[in-house]
């Protein structure tokens, strides 16, 4: 039986289903025009496609307004809402659970990306036999110091940490092979990291990057800024750990609890040859920083490898997702699809 990455392989370009996911939040000047923005696109797109926009717990006018233009527009616009705001990350997979078709395009709910950019990335995908096409704004229409600047730094950290050679991970306009998108799951800041997860699934010589077109926000503010940082370092944290130890986590806990351990073992046993000599040690601060590095060690050698490890278990049982929906409109059905004449 052929595994999933090669079902996805033999797809031809020529007989394709594709589902474009966009998260949105707080986006009401711009929720009917991104519906709109898509459709114009992809109105004479040759195969059956679908736009799942999820309203990641708006709390203005946003659901109201993809609603009605869903409605305008067609049965192919499926619609998901998110109990509360659970972040990109989340948004972005529930999109990804509810997608039906063979390719999934992800990109932004701000209309920096250009939706008449989406046959391009999924015509390279397919007719190169990728796995992933990235989008890569090589002129970026963002403000220096508070977007682009830390873009470079996050990017160029990515780069040494991952191995990967993107120019811009940080673009939400990416297109997948379903299959091989759904064999990893998105926590944190994730979304920024996918090329990363990827690599844990398939090769990297399966991923591309593609210049893409990119503008200035129009309408509404952004809801990201530097606030964002320290929560990219302590996702970029785990994709270092999952990169190298995701297999063998005892080699990463085991190798920096022994050396902890024995750090306060050396210390332990300093003390002990002074003790058979006669020396007082009971007042000596070092003794105590010798037996809280063994206690330490020991806890790095048990506690840190199962916590990871049920920590893995419990999100990738299945049982678990990183969000809770609200309501959605046309989820579940099998028609809906738009399919141009």
């Amino acid at each position: 039986m052929l595994d999933s990455n090669q079902q996805s392989r033999d797809l031809d370009y020529s007989m394709h289903k594709l589902s474009v996911v966009v998260p949105m939040f707080n986006e009401e000047e711009l929720a009917a025009d991104l519906i709109e923005a898509v459709n114009a696109a992809l109105i004479n797109y040759p195969h059956p496609w679908e736009l799942i926009v999820v309203d990641d717990g708006s709390r203005d006018l946003t659901w109201l307004n993809l609603s009605v233009q869903a409605q305008k527009v067609g049965p192919h616009i499926r619609l998901i809402r998110l109990l509360r705001n659970f972040k990109q990350t989340a948004a972005m997979q529930a999109g990804i659970d509810a997608a039906r078709g063979d390719v999934i395009v992800t990109m932004d709910g701000d209309l920096q990306n250009d939706p008449q950019d989406i046959p391009a990335l999924v015509e390279k995908l397919l007719s190169e036999d990728l796995d992933m096409v990235a989008g890569w704004r090589q002129n970026r229409q963002d403000g220096f110091w508070l977007r682009k600047f830390p873009s470079k730094l996050a990017n160029r950290l990515i780069r040494q940490v991952s191995g990967l050679h993107f120019q811009d991970l940080g673009c939400s306009l990416k297109a997948f092979r379903a299959p091989v998108l759904r064999k990893v799951r998105l926590y944190g800041e994730m979304h920024r990291f996918i090329p990363a997860w990827l690599a844990t699934v398939t090769s990297p010589d399966r991923m591309a990057e593609m210049a893409v077109a990119h503008y200035p926000r129009t309408k509404g503010q952004s809801k990201y800024g530097l606030s964002r940082t320290f929560r990219v370092l302590l996702d970029l944290l785990s994709i270092h750990y999952f990169l190298r130890f995701g297999s063998r986590p005892g080699h990463f806990f085991g190798g920096l609890g022994s050396l902890v351990t024995g750090f306060g073992l050396l210390i332990l046993t300093y003390f002990g040859i002074l003790k058979l000599s006669g020396e007082s040690i009971g007042s000596r601060p070092l003794m105590f920083v010798g037996f809280f590095a063994l206690v330490s060690g020991l806890q790095l050698l048990t506690t840190g490898v199962l916590a990871e490890i049920l920590m893995r278990t419990y999100y990738d049982a299945g049982k678990f997702n990183s969000y809770h929906t609200l309501r959605a409109s046309n989820v579940g059905v099998d028609d809906g699809w738009h399919q141009a004449d």
